[in-house]
């Protein structure tokens, strides 16, 4: 299902996605490893913030709306949500 958030969440990881092609020139040319360590933390954030919107938009727009009458059963989005949860 697609939604609303998908296009700004694909913005960002075309952007990390980027940024880490440029990390792998960095090794190329032997940077130092404090760059290359900020550098990966940076696109570690950017995936995480990826990923955190992502679940966020599920549970706003999937999982609240379960009780509505085109939703989800409770107990289905209740198991989907626990499912969702490891990835948090």
């Amino acid at each position: 299902m697609k939604h609303a958030s998908h296009p700004d969440i694909v913005v960002r990881l075309k952007r990390a996605h980027g940024h880490l092609a440029s990390i792998l020139t960095m090794f190329a040319d032997e940077r130092s490893c404090l760059d290359l360590a900020q550098q990966l933390y940076a696109v570690e954030n950017a995936i995480s913030n990826a990923k955190r919107e992502l679940i966020h938009d599920h549970i706003e727009h999937c999982l609240n709306d379960s009780d509505s009458p085109n939703g989800m059963e409770p107990r289905a989005a209740l198991r989907e949500f626990k499912a969702l949860s490891k990835y948090l």
